[in-house]
């Protein structure tokens, strides 16, 4: 049954507003957390304990005096963020928050968030070359080979659950979870080399630390915007924070059941009038933002815990380790697969 075109754009409405906000509230969350991890108080002037922070910062940044550098591309300069800002948004048209509830349900999801990952370089490149300044080239030209670099492993774990699941569509592969009561079946458990690579690659693929090599203060200044001020310096900022909170629902869609509620099927025998109503769809996106935002929290956690990789050392784990390790586990999952079929 097709979807009508008022409840899609309805729903975009309600994705994209919901991610702007989830960035507010994720910086407000990792002030807060990396205060509580060294022993201080954070935000806590503007609004309630600090809440409303996030929003005076926007605002201050709206405020501020738009800088382009001299002999700077000013089309490209001002087309770097608002790419990056388009992307971030867009790849959240392909999450399925419940099961019919999503904007995009695509027999080719998968490929398609895999191209939207591979475009999001560009803007950090393009960032880096208009800029017309050493430090924000280098921090183009870092993230450009960082991302290459984690994209084929990251692509190599995808394929691994395309495997399993036998289809590119991201709620179908999600359903396929639904086995050993919406909780063994889950993708971490069948496939737990795939999941820790996805994890990773994730982790560098959005630049936080201890990938965050194409910022690196102490080194670039401020690397690929260093040249960026007011709301195009605040675009690159909220790109930031909604492409590592849509990165941890994939996380959770691909290898944690997504919007499955453990022990749904009990549940759901339990309480009969809760199948096909709409009570059960908010309890699946409620389930889907609780397991996305565990990851939030440790994007985060990560963030004020680990120290920076040296740039030799963030090659090497991606060429010398992940990429054999994500090649040598779909090969064995293809290998377990077609000798399933054959018995």
């Amino acid at each position: 049954m097709a979807v009508p075109w008022y409840w899609s754009a309805l729903l975009a409405f309600v994705v994209v507003n919901f991610l702007l906000i989830s960035a507010s509230v994720l910086v407000y969350a990792e002030r807060k957390i990396s205060a509580a991890m060294q022993n201080r108080p954070g935000p806590n002037r503007v609004g309630p304990v600090g809440f409303l922070q996030p929003f005076a910062d926007v605002a201050k940044l709206l405020l501020k005096e738009n800088i382009v550098p001299y002999l700077a591309n000013p089309f490209v300069h001002s087309l770097a963020p608002f790419l990056m800002v388009v992307i971030a948004m867009t790849t959240g048209a392909l999450i399925p928050f419940a099961k019919g509830v999503v904007v995009a349900d695509l027999g080719v999801g998968v490929l398609v968030l895999l191209a939207l990952t591979s475009i999001s370089v560009y803007g950090i490149t393009l960032a880096g070359w208009s800029s017309n300044s050493k430090f924000s080239l280098l921090g183009g030209l870092r993230s450009a080979a960082q991302m290459i670099s984690y994209e084929l492993s990251m692509g190599l774990a995808v394929v691994s659950v395309i495997l399993i699941a036998g289809t590119l569509n991201l709620t179908e592969i999600v359903e396929s979870q639904a086995g050993g009561m919406s909780l063994l079946g889950w993708n971490l458990f069948r496939n737990p080399i795939g999941a820790t690579i996805f994890i990773v690659t994730a982790f560098a693929e959005t630049n936080r630390t201890p990938f965050d090599l194409p910022e690196a203060e102490q080194e670039l200044v401020g690397g690929y915007h260093t040249e960026y001020s007011g709301m195009k310096f605040g675009m690159f900022f909220l790109a930031e924070y909604v492409n590592f909170f849509v990165a941890s629902f994939f996380i959770v869609t691909l290898f944690f059941g997504g919007y499955l509620i453990p022990f749904q099927s009990a549940l759901v025998s339990a309480v009969p009038a809760l199948d096909g109503s709409i009570w059960l769809s908010l309890l699946q996106v409620m389930t889907l933002i609780l397991k996305a935002g565990f990851f939030a929290y440790l994007f985060i956690w990560v963030r004020w815990t680990l120290p920076r990789f040296k740039y030799n050392q963030l090659m090497t784990l991606g060429w010398k380790y992940l990429l054999p390790i994500a090649l040598v586990n779909v090969l064995v999952i293809a290998l377990i697969i077609s000798l399933f079929r054959t018995f």
